[in-house]
Formats: C-alpha cells, sequence, structure tokens
C-alpha cells in the first residue's frame, strides 16, 4: 500500500466516525499529523483538511467505497475523491466557485484517487463526486450545493 493511500486512510478513519462528517479538522491534526499532512500534500504545500465525507452517505466509515476530501489554503480549496474499493474504478470529481463556473474535473480510472482539483474561491463551492465500474454504472453519484463553509 502507497504511503498516500495509508495517509489517506489514516486521515478518513481520524476524521469520519460513525458515519457523521466531522468538521474539526483540529481534531485530525491532533490524532494522526502525519497522516493529515501526508494526506494534505497530495494538494500542495499549506492545505488544511476540512471535511471528510465517507460515500456513499450513510455508510459505516468501515464499509465505504470512497471518501471525499476538502482541504483549505488561504481562501483557495482543493478536493479529493479518494477510492477505497481497492482496485481501479471509473472515479469523477469536479468542484466549481459558487454559482457553478470556472470549475476544475477529474476523472478516468484510478484505483487510488481522483484529482486533486482546485477551486480559488472555496466559499460555497459546489461539488460533485461519482464513482462506479463505469461511466454508466455507477454506485456513488454524490452532488453537494457546496463542499467548504459558506459564509
Amino acid at each position: 500500500m502507497s504511503r498516500l493511500r495509508t495517509a489517506l486512510r489514516a486521515a478518513a478513519s481520524a476524521t469520519v466516525l460513525a458515519g457523521a462528517v466531522l468538521t474539526a479538522p483540529q481534531a485530525v491534526a491532533v490524532e494522526q499529523p502525519t497522516a493529515s499532512a501526508a494526506a494534505a500534500n497530495v494538494c500542495g504545500s499549506g492545505y488544511t483538511l476540512r471535511k471528510a465525507i465517507p460515500l456513499p452517505l450513510g455508510t459505516e466509515p468501515s464499509e465505504r467505497l470512497a471518501t471525499l476530501f476538502s482541504y483549505e489554503n488561504g481562501g483557495k480549496g482543493c478536493v479529493i475523491l479518494d477510492n477505497n474499493v481497492g482496485r481501479a474504478q471509473y472515479m469523477y470529481v469536479q468542484v466549481c466557485k459558487v454559482g457553478g463556473t470556472a470549475c476544475d474535473p477529474d476523472s478516468g480510472n484510478f484505483s487510488e484517487y481522483a484529482g486533486p482539483v482546485y477551486v480559488s474561491s472555496f466559499a460555497c463551492a459546489p461539488v460533485t463526486a461519482k464513482m462506479g465500474s463505469s461511466s454508466g454504472n455507477l454506485y456513488i453519484n454524490y452532488k453537494s450545493s457546496y463542499v467548504f463553509p459558506c459564509g
């Protein structure tokens, strides 16, 4: 297992509790400082974990198929869709500025993660995450009006 995969799994485990999304990234930094820093490095230096969302929604953390990570750095946002299946799957992740403009997508067959994708102003940034055996056979089709806090 790669170091990045190990770091992402550790960050997800520290951030996700009984299917709930924790929005207190300080807890992750305290519990798993090395894992949090390594996972954030996928986005680049200086990014801080903001959310980890187990997908599909409502899935127990140990049974999740993917984890959507969002990071922030000085008003900029970064999103990664982590593949928790363990084999290559079709994956798609996209983040946009509020209003659905200036979108940054990434898609393809990935065994580890899709992304990183970036948004220059993270507040209220809409996000889309998809995963399946192919683009026409999805078992995750997640859309949210925002992955980062508004306001």
